[in-house]
């Protein structure tokens, strides 16, 4: 087995801070006591001497611009979920390490992902693109990969020995025991974990306790560690509370992008789609505004999403600023991805007919697109109407031109040649309006393909009908 480890420092700031993008010098409150004090500040906080442990009243007299927010547990524990599901993709086996750490095991996976080297840069550069700054190391056992992943980033020991021998060489201060034990080792004379490995393990348990030894055991792989496997949940809902009101939708793609990057996090976990889901918007006075994005196919990837829930957004006219935003699928089905042709040759930029579809329903709204359905009535006038918008259309075998006249019109000159037919229709007894026609395709002067036809029987007469793109 191999055990990888991932710590995000700076998890409780991208929580804290997932309505607006962290910008200048900022800090976190400690929500533990009741003074306010600074339980974590950013590089360019730090440089001004801002510092942990310092009053919020001193912290602001040394930084004038400092942004303070408190520390939310809840919402770091939603972030910690969300990037699970992301690691989900590498992985069957991934553990939540509160506050801000994440074990899997990825033993298993190294052959999927043609071993640890290729594995690794795949999960910094997934990291790196969500924003999330991390460290990572990987050992046999979970417990030293979490030790060694919060002073010694990219260490990977496969070998249960190198593991033990690099565990002997670190200080007491960075072995993963408590402070009161650290603090008292130091005093006893011990500096490194090797010198406390030699004690008797009687005289051993005597200084340090049993939860002590556990955990040495448990780091040197001497004692199971039990780690419950996290499963991705059935549906998604996640809501982003602002500290005011957000005025236009402008200031809301920020948090935007925060949940519909969480939900294709979710989705890759599951490995499924999403064909449709809510954002509501909070205002004053109880008051939300509801806006439905619907595909007409599942998607799951998050710059597609983004783009289809903020043209939707842009298009709604908020009554009052926001204060929330929430996001909610309750169905995810399976994601199949469309089937393609191997030797299909590679297309530009151009989009493919749904996602056309899904981006002009978003931009111009549902009922300015309208499709095509057929009709049982083989005059081709009367052949088709304007279906529901989203519903599934079968085109004729027979090859019929999109593009009809309103009405038919004498055709001049006569066609060049006669490309196929003729297609006999005859229908319309029934209802007055009888219809014999001899339909050709045929090729005007000008080079163009035409539908047209003739009266049976006859040779001259041609009516223009329809043309072909």
């Amino acid at each position: 087995m191999l055990w990888a480890c991932l710590r995000f420092p700076g998890l409780a700031f991208s929580a804290a801070f997932a309505a607006t993008p962290e910008a200048g010098p900022s800090a976190l409150l400690d929500h533990r006591t009741r003074q306010r004090l600074i339980a974590a500040a950013n590089a360019e906080a730090t440089t001004h001497g801002v510092r942990r442990g310092q009053s919020l009243a001193a912290a602001r007299a040394l930084c004038s611009s400092l942004e303070v927010r408190p520390r939310d547990p809840d919402a770091e524990g939603r972030l910690l979920a969300e990037l699970a599901a992301w690691c989900y993709q590498f992985s069957g086996h991934v553990s939540l390490v509160p506050p801000h750490a994440i074990l899997m095991e990825v033993g298993a996976s190294l052959r999927l992902f043609d071993g640890w080297p290729v594995l690794a840069e795949r999960l910094r550069s997934g990291l790196a693109a969500q924003g999330h700054a991390h460290t990572l190391a990987a050992t046999p056992f979970a417990a030293a990969s979490w030790v060694f992943a919060a002073h010694a980033d990219g260490m990977v020991l496969p070998e249960r020995e190198g593991v033990r021998r690099m565990l002997g060489a670190l200080p007491l201060n960075q072995s993963g025991l408590p402070v009161a034990t650290v603090t008292s080792l130091h005093a006893m004379g011990f500096r490194r974990l090797e010198e406390v490995f030699r004690l008797p393990r009687p005289e051993l348990t005597r200084r340090i306790g049993r939860e002590g030894v556990n955990w040495l055991d448990r780091i040197r792989g001497e004692a199971a560690d039990a780690l419950p496997a996290w499963q991705p949940p059935a549906n998604f809902r996640q809501k982003i509370e602002f500290d005011g009101e957000l005025d236009g939708s402008q200031p809301l793609l920020f948090p935007l992008r925060r949940l519909t990057r969480a939900l294709a996090n979710l989705l890759a976990a599951r490995d499924g789609g999403v064909q449709r889901f809510t954002l509501t918007l909070d205002h004053a006075r109880g008051e939300s505004t509801r806006v439905v994005v619907a595909m007409a196919a599942p998607q799951r990837d998050a710059e597609r999403l983004f783009e289809l829930a903020r043209t939707r957004l842009e298009r709604v006219t908020l009554p009052a600023p926001a204060r929330a935003i929430e996001l909610d699928a309750e169905e995810l089905p399976v994601f199949r991805p469309p089937l393609r042709d191997l030797f299909e040759p590679v297309r530009g930029d151009g989009l493919d007919w749904p996602a056309l579809d899904e981006r002009l329903r978003a931009r111009l709204g549902d009922a300015a697109l309208r499709q095509i359905a057929l009709v049982a009535d083989h005059r081709p006038e009367r052949a088709s109407r304007y279906g529901t918008p989203g519903a599934t259309v079968s085109l004729p075998r027979r090859r019929r031109p999109l593009w009809l006249l309103p009405r038919p019109m004498p055709m001049r000159p006569d066609p060049a040649a006669v490309l196929a037919g003729p297609e006999r229709i005859e229908s319309g007894w029934w209802d007055g309006d009888d219809a014999r026609r001899d339909y050709y395709i045929v090729r005007t002067v000008h080079g163009q393909q035409a539908w047209a036809y003739l009266p049976p029987g006859t040779l001259d007469g041609w009516m223009l009908h329809g043309w072909f793109a």
